[in-house]
């Protein structure tokens, strides 16, 4: 399995920011601590920059939208494509049946 198909369990996540948050003081700075966590656990720094990243949002450290916020937007972005196919749909069956109406009015 490559490292861009690779998926981590939640508890695997949250050990990986937690060894980084516990090991902060060991290493001259963030990236350092999460490089080093990084190649132990088997995943990109950046991946697991990602991950803190959003910890720190989900934890009210750091400013930008939380996991929920971001589920609660997809579902709504989501909705709205529905709802726009669904309009489209409507607007072409409207358009049909008006189309119709009118051709039954006008035959002799």
């Amino acid at each position: 399995m490559n490292k861009k198909s690779a998926r981590y369990s939640p508890e695997v996540m949250e050990r990986a920011v937690r060894m980084v948050e516990e090991s902060a003081s060991q290493h001259d700075s963030q990236w350092a601590a999460i490089t080093s966590i990084a190649n132990k656990i088997g995943c990109t720094p950046e991946t697991l920059r990602r991950w803190v990243r959003q910890h720190e949002a989900d934890s009210g450290l750091r400013a930008g939208p939380t996991t929920a916020e971001q589920e609660r937007i997809r579902a709504l972005e989501r909705e709205v494509k529905e709802l726009r196919k669904t309009n489209e749909i409507l607007r072409l069956a409207s358009a049909f049946f008006a189309q119709a109406e009118l051709d039954r009015r006008f035959k002799p």
